[in-house]
């Protein structure tokens, strides 16, 4: 398998170039995983940007500090640097988490080498929660909504980006098989999450 960048979704997202880790977008519903049987709350509690600075996910093991991400010139966010495997990144010209809107956090799944940050990411379920430490000293506590997979040639970019008057996380990685020929995987996994509490 390569070790080829991808580059990772933006908002709105756009075709992402192959490669081996990151992922990319595409646009059918596909099949979900541990759903939640309610949607995240509206109208629910938010806090003022700040940049993230760490995310702690207890239930898989992450605990990794942030990069900022850009958007590339093909209008896709560009990935987190592949040689170092616990690191996410964040659209840092977007939302922030914990901000009112929906916040973008990507990682890789895997190396050439080594799995990486995001390589258990598919065993979170409804209910769980993850902190965002940020760089105002406050944490942003999200709980998972659901876990659900898409191609990424049929990728629902209006969902996953969606405007919304709710605090929310997507945390986006690959998934399903990898494709030796076009050196990508066939698939995304995207964790849905809102704030459940913002701390001091």
């Amino acid at each position: 398998m390569s070790d080829q960048d991808t580059e990772a979704p933006a908002r709105p997202a756009a075709a992402a170039e192959s490669g081996r880790a990151a992922p990319a977008p595409s646009s059918r519903p596909g099949a979900s995983r541990h759903t939640s049987p309610s949607a995240a709350p509206a109208a629910g509690p938010s806090m003022p940007r700040s940049a993230p600075t760490r995310l702690r996910i207890p239930r898989i093991g992450v605990d990794a500090p942030f990069v900022g991400l850009k958007i590339g010139s093909s209008g896709a966010l560009e990935p987190p640097p592949a040689d170092n495997t616990n690191l996410v990144g964040w659209q840092e010209s977007g939302i922030s988490p914990g901000e009112l809107g929906t916040s973008i956090i990507a990682g890789h799944l895997d190396t050439a080498t080594s799995p990486a940050v995001f390589a258990r990411l598919d065993e979170l379920k409804a209910g769980d929660t993850f902190e965002v430490s940020r760089a105002d000293g406050t944490e942003a506590v999200f709980m998972v909504d659901s876990v659900e997979e898409f191609q990424k040639d049929d990728f629902p970019d209006q969902r996953v980006y969606e405007d919304t008057p709710n605090a929310l996380v997507r945390l986006i990685t690959c998934a399903g098989p990898y494709d030796r020929k076009a050196k990508d995987y066939t698939e995304n996994l995207v964790v849905f999450a809102h704030l459940e509490k913002p701390t001091d």
